[in-house]
């Protein structure tokens, strides 16, 4: 099942490049007794409509019933990543920088394993994330192999 996303990247990445979309993230997951492939799409300046989502669905469908890369049965799922956007690639992260995000670790750092704030800087091994805790700012320096998930944030 892991290699789903990757197989679904080589067939769906033609088809976003063409349409002068991006390719954000590909998840396989089993909900309850139902399979879903979740195809998440944008545009680089994070703008998409549901006819630019269609097109992807309609077009990634007919690929891959002529593939048939996943052996069970499942729902294809085509879809912004809406306002919280995941943050996995570096792109993604360079991207970021001066935007509010979430950071969750796997092991805690200075005893917090959440953070959210001010990316303010990335580079391939690390980012420097502003936080604010209570009535202080502190700079959090994360290890890139620490991160659990990171994501784009509202600030409120």
């Amino acid at each position: 099942m892991s290699k789903v996303p990757s197989l679904i990247e080589e067939l769906a990445k033609p088809i976003v490049d063409e349409l002068n979309l991006e390719l954000v993230d590909i998840e396989f997951v089993k909900e309850g007794r139902n399979w879903f492939l979740r195809v998440y799409v944008d545009t680089p300046e994070g703008s998409i409509d549901i006819d630019q989502c269609a097109q992807v669905s309609e077009r990634l469908s007919l690929l891959l019933d002529e593939k048939d890369p996943i052996t069970q049965n499942y729902y294809l799922e085509v879809s912004s990543p809406g306002a919280e956007r995941p943050l996995k690639k570096d792109a993604d992260f360079e991207k970021a920088i001066g935007k509010f995000i979430y950071v969750k670790t796997y092991k805690p750092i200075n005893d917090m394993k959440e953070f959210q704030g001010y990316l303010t800087s990335y580079d391939e091994h690390t980012l420097v994330m502003e936080v604010r805790i209570k009535t202080r700012k502190i700079t959090v320096t994360i290890e890139q192999e620490k991160i659990a998930l990171a994501r784009l944030a509202i600030d409120f």
